[in-house]
Formats: structure tokens, sequence, C-alpha cells
């Protein structure tokens, strides 16, 4: 299977209404900005997409409208994260029927697995569908790390293309490339260690706070592949206290609230998801100000 995915994938927000229910405009001028902002492809539904609030009619829907306005412009890969096996093989197959172009696959949802059982759960995802595959590797949220043994067993299944490696352990990283070449795309899939990711040879960057400020990510992403990392250093060390904000419980409040403290989204979210409030909400807007404050221009780079 030949997949070409690489570049800055933003982990898009799902916009609300007041009452909750899925702002489907806002969500889709968001999308569009992003894509228009430089973003390399789009990821609906993960963690910061609220994917496990959603009903699974709401889930398609969602789908259906971000590859709308997408329209082909870059890849669209939507978050699988079901409570069971058979739920997961199910959401792949109706991914698959609307023509999305891939999945990034959690394990199971609420139960702890093994590793076994979260190969077990791939498996059965890859199996069932012919959407190529990313296998979200994240043991600090999940609870399972699919290691390099895991993963060669993973290496079987043809359509099993990508790798989102969230260990928070960088030497990861080269153990796969050493273990399997390029048999694997893989993406760094933690913000504050993105740009150590990209210089160990990750080929993408699924991101939250790209949704932010997705011109920086894209000039970060732009300059390593250049290998100028001086330069990628001077946006990097202004970006990371906002990607800190990726990296804790409440990321997605802290996304979207920096979202609509930047005109481009609203901080709701769904229960049991709350609002910040005190010291929480007065950390996020004390970086989210000092890092307009002191933003960097980036037309010195010469970029384009």
């Amino acid at each position: 299977m030949t997949v070409t995915w690489q570049g800055v994938y933003p982990a898009v927000t799902t916009q609300f209404n007041d009452d909750l229910s899925i702002n489907f405009e806002t969500t889709k001028v968001m999308v569009d900005t992003l894509i228009k902002e430089g973003v390399d492809g789009i990821i609906a539904l993960g963690t910061v997409g609220e994917n496990a609030s959603h009903t699974r009619e709401e889930k398609i829907a969602i789908l259906k409208a971000v590859q709308e306005v997408v329209a082909g412009r870059v890849p669209v890969l939507s978050g699988v994260a079901e409570t069971s096996t058979q739920f997961a093989v199910e959401f792949s197959q109706e991914c698959e029927k609307i023509g999305i172009d891939g999945l990034m696959v959690l394990p199971g949802m609420i139960y702890k697995s093994c590793e076994a059982e979260a190969i077990h759960h791939y498996q059965q995802v890859a199996r069932n569908c012919s959407l190529p595959i990313m296998v979200y590797n994240n043991p600090v949220t999940y609870g399972v790390d699919v290691g390099i043994e895991g993963m060669k067993v993973l290496a079987e299944e043809p359509n099993i293309v990508s790798i989102k490696e969230a260990t928070e352990d960088t030497r990861r990283i080269s153990e796969l490339y050493s273990a399997f070449g390029d048999r694997f795309i893989v993406f760094g899939g933690v913000d504050d260690i993105a740009l150590e990711s990209l210089m160990l040879g990750c080929t993408g960057w699924i991101s939250g706070l790209t949704n932010v400020f997705p011109q920086e990510s894209v000039a970060i992403w732009k300059l390593a592949q250049q290998g100028r990392y001086t330069d990628a250093l001077e946006i990097w060390r202004w970006f990371l206290p906002l990607l800190r904000l990726d990296t804790v419980p409440k990321l997605v409040q802290c996304i979207k609230l920096c979202e609509q403290l930047a005109g481009r989204g609203s901080e709701l979210t769904r229960a049991p998801r709350m609002p910040l409030t005190g010291e929480e909400r007065a950390n996020v807007e004390r970086i989210y100000n000092e890092a307009v404050a002191t933003r960097i221009d980036l037309s010195k780079f010469n970029l384009d």
C-alpha cells in the first residue's frame, strides 16, 4: 500500500453551539482556514476532537462535513476510539464507505489492554477494512505500549502503514527506524518533543496546538526538513510553553480556550470536560498572551 503522509497534521477540535450540538459550519471554517495556512493533513475525531463524546451518527456526520470542506486538498484521517474491537471494526467500515483517506486507531477504550490484546485489536481493524491505518501508540494516556516486538507482528498487516509515536521516549523513534527502515511512516505525537522527533527522522507531526498557531507549526516542519535547525529552534523556544498545554490531562480545554482567545473557535466542550476556571484558566491565558506579545515574524525565514 503506497501512502505518502507527511508534514503537519493538526488533530482538529469539534466546534459546538451553545446547546452543545455540533456547529458544523464553524468546524468547517476552522478546517478550511488551517488548510489555507499550510497544514499537510487533517486528523478529525482524535482526542482533541472529543471522539468519545459523540454518538456514532454524529461522528459520521462530522467526517462527512470535514471531507466536504477539505475536498481532496489534503489527506483526512479519522480517529478510531471505540470501547470494543467490534465497535472499532464497524466504525472503520463506516469510514471506508464515506471515503476517508485513513484511520488513526487507538486501543480499545475504558478497558486497559495488555500488549497482546492491543495487537489483536489493531489486527482485527486492519483485516476488516482496506483503509491505510496509523497505530496510535500512547502508553502514557492509554496504559498499553505496543513495543518493537509488537510492531513486528503488526508489520505483517499490509494496510498498517504508520505509527503515531507518543511514548514520550524519543529513543523509540530511532528504534523503529532501526527495526523497520521505511516500513512505517512515523509521526511524532507529543507536541513538546516534536522538534526532537523531527530531528530523529519523523516524517510528520500530529499536533494539538497547531489549531491555534498553524503557520508556526508549518514553519518548524519546513525548517527541520531543510536542516535549518538554528532557525527552527528560534520558533521552537517561543512555542514550547504553548506546546506543553498539549501534554496535560485537560489538553482539550486548554487548546479550545486558546482557539477562543485567538478568535479561531469556541472553548465549549462536552461533559465530563468542564471549562477551565481559576488559576488553571489564568495560566493558559497568560501563556497565550505572552506568546502573542512575543510572536516571531516568520517572513524573515524565507520559507516560500
